[in-house]
């Protein structure tokens, strides 16, 4: 849908000769953004522009136990409520989201408002689109074909509309993918849907303050490492390339401060700008690795990302140079060319210092033995196909891994 990012030497000869940038598509889709101590108040109006009486909240044990979290959500959908599931578990293991769906069937719902982090999010999702479909994921996620290309079935049925209240700076937010997780083999069920996407987001200041501190900087974590994978993307436009850039200044700046306020603020502003970027990007294979570390070691997605992103961007500094630059802007640093890796990489190092984060695999329980395994599922991994450097095999990947062990 969109143009390739112009390599540096072609965007500066295109420059030199006065040339107008490639042609390129945009497309925004529908965000009702409602954000402030009164966004709630907002909830029940776009629940009846929906035409929902019957809005089932979906959210973590946790969340529903917080009885001021909770009787702030049930003032604002009134008589619209029709239900609390307290059924999301970290990484949305597969049994939790078909519980959900049945759920959302047994209470008739006709919408759902996801509160929480990113599970909480892609098991609304989720859970929607198995009730829809009455299928299997298994059937309906992204396969590898007899070919070798990965391909995402069509999933024709109509969803029950999303709106999601965030708890934490998750770029799952905006998306349109799930991913499921299964816990026969631990590898990722991804299923995608745009008729899943938000119908409306509130950003509610009291309701960013229920999450722990490690919690939001995990998050954070995965959404930087998102940014990065987006800018370093031979796909992505000058509007993609605006948000990205600014989500990575306001990450930088706000990350160490988390648990303030406005710090909260800043970071979720910085997560929907990412996931609203990398939607016109490719990615990358450090959110594939993360993936198969937190899925196998049971730690934090973005904990997993920080730590492999800086030898990612290693691995593809000669392909992605004009994305670092970027990058190496929004990290405070103005270094050209390849040197632009080494800044990105000093930033990422010196972030993770002042978060106390630690920044080896072996640090976090990651076995040595283990990484041809990790390797070799993350190969399936939609986001691999579109890193700037062509991964040519698993060996690729677990060079990687052996450089971050």
């Amino acid at each position: 849908m969109n143009s390739a990012r112009l390599s540096e030497e072609a965007r500066n000869t295109s420059e030199a000769q006065g040339a107008t940038a490639a042609p390129l598509r945009h497309l925004v889709p529908e965000l009702r953004l409602f954000h402030g101590a009164d966004s709630l108040s907002a909830l029940q109006g776009e629940l009846a522009r929906l035409g929902s009486t019957r809005a089932v909240i979906v959210c973590g044990a946790s969340l529903a136990r917080d009885g001021a979290a909770m009787a702030l959500l049930h003032e604002a959908l009134g008589k619209r409520g029709a239900g609390v599931l307290p059924c999301v578990r970290a990484h949305s293991p597969l049994d939790a989201v078909e519980a959900a769906a049945a759920d959302l069937q047994a209470l008739g719902a006709d919408a759902v408002v996801a509160v929480g982090g990113g599970s909480a999010v892609v098991t609304a999702r989720g859970a929607s689109i198995l009730l829809a479909e009455q299928a299997d994921a298994r059937q309906l996620c992204t396969q590898r074909g007899a070919d070798g290309v990965l391909r995402s079935p069509r999933l024709l049925a109509p969803k029950l509309p999303q709106l999601v209240v965030p708890t934490t700076p998750t770029t799952a937010t905006l998306k349109a993918g799930s991913a499921l997780l299964d816990p026969t083999d631990g590898s990722r069920l991804a299923l995608f849907d745009p008729k899943t996407r938000a119908k409306a987001v509130f950003v509610h200041p009291a309701l960013l303050q229920t999450p722990p501190r490690s919690l939001v900087v995990s998050a954070t974590l995965n959404t930087l490492a998102m940014a990065l994978e987006g800018l370093m993307s031979l796909r992505g436009d000058p509007f993609s390339d605006a948000l990205l850039v600014h989500a990575t200044r306001l990450i930088v700046q706000h990350l160490p401060g988390a648990e303030a306020p406005a710090g909260r603020e800043a970071l979720m502003f910085a997560s929907l700008l990412c996931g609203h970027g990398t939607d016109y990007t490719g990615a990358g294979i450090a959110i594939p690795l993360g993936h198969a570390i937190s899925a196998r070691f049971h730690v934090d997605n973005g904990l997993a990302n920080a730590i492999v992103l800086p030898h990612v961007v290693r691995f593809n500094a000669r392909h992605a140079v004009a994305g670092l630059e970027q990058l190496a802007v929004a990290f405070g640093r103005t270094e050209r060319g390849v040197a632009a890796a080494d800044a990105v990489v000093h930033g990422m190092a010196q972030l993770l210092a002042q978060l106390g984060s630690p920044n080896r695999l072996r640090d976090i329980g990651v076995t040595r033995d283990s990484l041809p395994a990790l390797a070799a599922v993350s190969t399936d991994d939609w986001f691999v196909r579109d890193n700037p450097r062509p991964v040519r095999d698993a060996a690729d990947l677990l060079g990687v891994l052996e450089s971050a062990w």
